[in-house]
């Protein structure tokens, strides 16, 4: 009953404006997968909006996976994996954690507390690089687990660890290229996990949505391109400089 009344749901009937809101979703997914992480935080809460917060999430997963597969087969040969396998596990167990204090925890609350402590990151991040470029970056167990459960909880959520990720890569002082390829890495390995979950557990990912999810794809090809062309022309440190404020600006929407 539920998969037929959100297949109804997400018919081509949306007004001229979630139509727009649609695109400009695809094209900031396709541009955040292939190197300016955190811009789909813009459009989660529009999302949200127009489809509801828990059927939002069904929705744009495949869509982001598909992102993710494009990300990864570009920049396959740029991940770090250490740090992807220093993150997976905390992050699964983040990801266990939300599903078991979903109904406990309101949503708009839980989005304070995730946009609270990715300010808190950027100020402690800032204030290292302040003190010297030469120190070394975070190694201690606790800060990978810190953020592996955080953007487990994130994601699990509503799709919102791109920040979260962020700040952790950032701290690690990682190459452009290294970023958005650890990143891809990342976050294909959760999303394809997180599909169970919406299949079967919350029973929002359904033949009309994946249908639906159709409409986006030249969307999201075209912001894929668009972000791989941009990374190639952005030195290094303009690059870092470009992500901190888009992850502040992302983590602002957040409080929305």
């Amino acid at each position: 009953m539920f998969l037929m009344d959100f297949s109804a749901l997400v018919s081509y009937d949306l007004l001229p404006w979630q139509w727009a809101a649609w695109i400009l979703t695809g094209l900031c997914i396709g541009l955040t997968k292939t190197g300016f992480s955190g811009l789909t935080s813009v459009t989660i809460p529009v999302m949200a909006v127009i489809f509801g917060a828990r059927a939002s999430t069904g929705l744009m997963l495949p869509v982001l996976i598909f992102a993710d597969i494009l990300a990864v087969a570009y920049y396959r040969k740029h991940a770090e994996w250490k740090y992807i396998l220093k993150l997976v596990p905390w992050s699964l167990a983040g990801l266990a954690a939300a599903i078991l204090v979903e109904r406990l925890i309101p949503v708009q609350a839980f989005r304070y507390i995730m946009g609270a402590s990715i300010v808190a990151g950027l100020i402690v991040m800032l204030w290292t690089d302040l003190r010297g470029k030469n120190r070394l970056p975070p190694s201690k167990w606790w800060f990978s687990a810190l953020f592996g459960i955080a953007g487990g909880f994130a994601t699990t959520f509503g799709n919102a660890a791109g920040p979260i990720l962020a700040v952790f890569l950032l701290s690690m002082r990682l190459p452009k290229n290294s970023f958005v390829g650890t990143t891809a890495w990342f976050f294909l390995i959760i999303n394809v996990m997180k599909l169970p979950i919406q299949i079967f557990l919350w029973e929002n990912i359904s033949a009309g949505t994946l249908l639906f999810n159709l409409t986006l794809i030249p969307f999201v090809v075209t912001g894929a391109a668009l972000g791989v062309f941009l990374i190639k022309k952005i030195p290094e440190n303009a690059y870092r400089k470009i992500i901190m404020a888009l992850t502040l600006l992302s983590t602002l929407f957040l409080f929305i």
